[in-house]
């Protein structure tokens, strides 16, 4: 359709008012325009709120139409009409796709589930005392402030947290982190925990059996008061290192009308055998899956990571997609799955999501950036240690999108004639004339003199002794919280409060991978000395 301009009729310039069809006045900059469509230039137009140029009289353009005497409609009319039902269509179109663009970015119809992980057997002896997400990470924080930030930072502010194995550290920092006391707010939001608890009938007398068997066990959450205005369940795992804005990732699941999306990574032959691979179409669909798959079984699931954003060069590098854990469901589906669907089904990745994809719609989202499972004691120390290169490839340090925990109130650490090279010393420690290279000191830890560590990640410790308590130790010839004298140490994890005596010397020497030496107070896994939480080892000890 023409936009012819009549010389006898106004141009409109910005700061001029229109009349939509409803007899509104707009300013001019409200009239939306569709792509690639000019803005119509109208009949009535108005500087000061009063109607200008050609009037049109309704009536009359009614009764002609009526008697089918459209031809004795003004020119002026008919053009007045068409380019008024065309800007009110403008209009309208673009605030429905306003309001469906902030209805997809509404994260208050979204509830974040973060499940706290099994009973860690792979993290063991780090999981012994506490659960998964309460491990210590990066010298201050905690395995669950990693989500718990994501969310928050995502504007998530719906959020439960499913426990079952030595929670009760991670109940005490979830208490003492996410109040609103800590300057947290979740406005009209929530974080629970969820601990696994007996309910009526047989299925209510077990443990939670995987991750989906434990979000069925508290299905019913999703359909009460809290839950009527949720949409989408976001399932996340209390275990992983990353920092990812989850709304980017709900509002593709919502823009592509998938019924579950998954967060993926792509991988290269190196470490694809070592994930949950899936295979797509040239959509991004997912269509088949394959857990830690090897040799020609790994070659079969190999894909055109460029269908996902990849550039060219990058997809022949990386032809593979893994899982990363990370899910999004549509909530109706989701309680569907659970409760009809696969009523047995204990497990997310391995048998609900693969069963479902020949029914419905499920979507691979790219995640291109860091992510890391800290699943294993290799990968748990790995990425600590990862935190101090130059420049890292994960970073607590983001003003940003900071990373929240435990308010602790703690004094800034002193350092006294020491040297300190490619580390991270976390707040309230103590270091006297020792030399630290490629670690990770944690919280409130005391380092004596001409201690040498390297490549060792120690935790800190929950409390102090005081300079009376220490010395009265000394004096009885026990051994204080801390590192002694003299000790060096090395491809070590030093677990909360342990105590470390003079003239120590931890390096394993013989190489050794795997030893429980637990009633000596360590034990050695995947290469790694971990010294046990609360432990002591003696003076002149040498492992």
């Amino acid at each position: 359709m023409s936009f012819s301009h009549s010389p006898t009729l106004p141009l409109l310039r910005q700061g001029d008012m229109v009349m939509c069809m409803n007899s509104r006045m707009v300013p001019l900059a409200t009239v939306g325009r569709l792509p690639g469509r000019p803005i119509p230039r109208l009949v009535g137009t108005s500087r000061d709120g009063q109607t200008m140029g050609t009037r049109l009289d309704w009536q009359r353009y009614l009764r002609c139409l009526r008697s089918g005497r459209g031809s004795m409609v003004g020119a002026a009319e008919k053009r007045l009409v068409v380019q008024m039902a065309i800007v009110t269509t403008d209009v309208e179109t673009e605030v429905k796709f306003r309001d469906l663009d902030l209805e997809r970015r509404n994260p208050g119809t979204v509830v974040a589930v973060i499940l706290g992980g099994g009973a860690g057997t792979r993290l063991f002896p780090l999981t012994k005392r506490r659960a998964k997400p309460a491990v210590p990470i990066g010298g201050a924080y905690r395995l669950i402030d990693v989500p718990m930030s994501n969310c928050i930072n995502s504007g998530i502010n719906k959020v439960y947290i499913l426990t079952q194995f030595n929670s009760a550290s991670l109940n005490r920092h979830l208490a003492r982190a996410y109040n609103f006391s800590n300057g947290v707010s979740f406005g009209d939001g929530f974080v629970e925990v969820l601990a696994a608890t007996q309910t009526p009938g047989v299925e209510g007398k077990r443990w939670f059996q995987g991750t989906a068997d434990a979000v069925r066990q508290f299905h019913w959450l999703f359909e009460d008061a809290k839950g009527k205005d949720i949409k989408d369940v976001l399932i996340l795992s209390g275990d992983h290192l990353y920092r990812m804005d989850y709304m980017d990732f709900v509002q593709d699941h919502r823009q592509s009308g998938a019924d579950i999306t998954i967060s993926c990574m792509p991988m290269d032959d190196s470490r694809a055998s070592d994930f949950g691979l899936m295979k797509i179409d040239n959509k991004g669909r997912v269509i088949s899956f394959s857990e830690k798959p090897k040799g020609e079984d790994l070659k079969a699931m190999e894909v055109d990571t460029s269908v996902l954003g990849l550039s060219k060069e990058e997809a022949a590098k990386n032809p593979y997609i893994a899982s990363m854990g990370v899910y999004v469901f549509k909530k109706e589906l989701l309680l569907n799955l659970l409760r009809w669907r696969f009523p047995t089904a204990n497990d997310f990745g391995s048998e609900i999501i693969p069963a479902s994809a020949k029914e419905f719609f499920i979507k691979a989202y790219l995640f291109n950036d860091y992510w890391e499972d800290i699943g294993t004691i290799k990968s748990f120390f790995e990425a600590n240690l990862a935190l101090t290169a130059h420049p890292p490839r994960f970073s607590f340090y983001d003003a940003t999108k900071p990373t929240y925990t435990s308010r602790r109130n703690l004094p800034p650490s002193k350092v006294d004639n020491s040297k300190i090279v490619d580390s991270i010393v976390s707040h309230g420690t103590f270091m006297d004339n020792c030399l630290i290279e490629h670690s990770v000191i944690g919280i409130r830890s005391r380092i004596s003199s001409n201690v040498h560590l390297k490549d060792t990640v120690m935790l800190g410790a929950d409390y102090y002794e005081t300079d009376a308590e220490t010395a009265s130790l000394l004096a009885e010839g026990r051994v204080p919280i801390g590192i002694g004298e003299n000790t060096k140490i090395r491809n070590c994890i030093i677990d909360k409060n342990a105590r470390i005596g003079k003239n120590v010397i931890i390096s394993n020497s013989d190489g050794i991978q795997e030893a429980d030496r637990s009633a000596e107070g360590f034990y050695i896994r995947s290469g790694v000395t971990i010294i046990l939480k609360n432990s002591t080892i003696g003076d002149g000890f040498v492992i």
